[in-house]
């Protein structure tokens, strides 16, 4: 029996769906969410993101802005173009695309983004307010694997979930928000000793470590559920994930294909935490 195919697409297009009724709600009220994304020089991957979330404002009816600094702008400069945004009555949310180039210290321009506006969920206090399980906007990528879990039917509640990975982006809050929906929650990465025992006792398996089919069957619990967050290019030009697919598809139970699977839902994600936002500060749900 082949693993079944969790659509990170099709879960997509029905968050979507939802949030473009919330958003035509909200304008009939006068309130339009509204995104501004940054970013610094030209990384050919970050062009491509800015384009996706664009393009997403405009389908879902939010207001959008763009902002492309050089490459050679100072941090000065992006600090004061932040400062500005946070300003902004029209923007609730602030994404700064990351990576940033090497003379811009990333850990001060996430501090600058006033918490409010947090949309990628990282700001320290926005961190702080998920380990602590306070309302807060969760970061996109892990709060789309949640949402996918969920939204496939599966059960969190007593599972065994590993998550192979500790970024801060992903493996930790990852982590944090399983444990919020209690799961019990181990973590690996590449100091692991039997790295291998441990992710063949998972009922949730949560691959982030950025290295393509890194993770074959003999790392699968049979039936298990499995999270590939990882999108690499291979020299073929093709992507691949963390997860071997083939390797793994007749031993998991479900499995996110690359691409198409998390991907999808990060942008997603993004829109929501910006509607959100948007009524927080507007005090609407209260």
């Amino acid at each position: 029996m082949s693993a079944q195919r969790i659509e990170g697409k099709q879960i997509s297009d029905a968050i979507r769906a939802e949030i473009a009724i919330e958003t035509a709600k909200l304008a009939e009220q006068g309130i339009i969410p509204g995104l501004a994304v940054v970013l610094v020089g030209n990384d050919p991957a970050s062009s491509v993101y800015v384009g996706s979330k664009a393009k997403a404002c405009e389908q879902l009816g939010f207001y959008s802005e763009v902002h492309r600094l050089e490459e050679q702008s100072s941090q000065e400069d992006l600090l004061s173009l932040i400062d500005q945004l946070n300003k902004q009555s029209n923007i609730h949310g602030i994404l700064v695309q990351l990576p940033l180039p090497k003379h811009i210290e990333e850990k001060a321009v996430i501090d600058a983004i006033s918490v409010h506006k947090d949309v990628d969920g990282f700001h320290p206090v926005s961190v702080g307010n998920l380990v602590i399980g306070d309302d807060s906007l969760l970061p996109c990528t892990p709060a789309g694997v949640i949402e996918m879990i969920k939204r496939t039917g599966i059960e969190i509640a007593g599972k065994h979930a590993v998550v192979i990975g500790r970024s801060n982006i992903v493996g930790k809050p990852v982590a944090m928000l399983l444990l919020r929906e209690h799961a019990t929650v181990t973590i690996c990465h590449s100091k692991t000793a039997n790295m291998e025992e441990i992710a063949k006792t998972a009922d949730i398996l949560v691959v982030a470590i950025g290295k393509p089919k890194a993770i074959g069957a003999s790392f699968v619990k049979p039936g298990a559920v499995v999270i590939d967050v990882g999108i690499n290019r291979l020299p073929s030009g093709k992507l691949a994930g963390d997860v071997d697919y083939d390797d793994v598809l007749d031993t998991a139970g479900y499995i996110t294909p690359v691409p198409g699977g998390v991907g999808p839902m990060t942008i997603t994600m993004l829109m929501l935490n910006t509607l959100k936002a948007a009524k927080q500060v507007n005090r609407i749900g209260e």
